[in-house]
């Protein structure tokens, strides 16, 4: 009977340490994915905030007509951001600008798939799933498709 409860109690605290450490995991894959993608990406095109979490092999993949599908690099999209800043078209304010609500972040080992809606202003404009790989340096988001409405 004490093998049993001590067996129960020390599965209970198993339990709990991972949930912690997953959570912080969770909570660190959500700072990422709003600093760098939605502050860095989106609404400023600062620098600096989308190197610290993207990786530079990262794509954006689309569907185009037919079965086909096109790719965009982060380099590129990167460029595109940082000219809009310059332009002062960054940083958006008000209700041009992007935020998210993440709906499920799944972490297997070191690959994660976070599943978000996002909207410009109040506008549900796209569901994206965003893929990231735990590197040595930490969480790297590594590509991301979409839904548009």
């Amino acid at each position: 009977m004490k093998k049993n409860i001590l067996f129960t109690i020390m599965l209970f605290v198993i339990t709990i340490v991972t949930a912690q450490k997953e959570k912080s995991e969770i909570e660190i894959i959500k700072e990422i994915i709003q600093t760098s993608y939605v502050e860095g990406i989106q609404n400023e095109g600062d620098a600096q905030k989308i190197d610290a979490g993207f990786h530079p092999d990262f794509y954006l993949l689309g569907i185009d007509i037919g079965d086909k599908m096109w790719k965009y690099s982060i380099k590129d999209w990167r460029a595109k951001s940082i000219k809009k800043r310059e332009n002062g078209v960054f940083p958006l304010k008000g209700e041009d600008k992007v935020s998210v609500k993440f709906i499920n972040v799944d972490i297997t080992g070191k690959a994660a798939m976070v599943k978000l809606e996002y909207y410009k202003g109040k506008k549900l404009t796209f569901v994206d799933y965003i893929s990231l790989y735990k590197f040595e340096s930490g969480w790297k988001i590594v590509s991301k498709i979409f839904n548009k409405f």
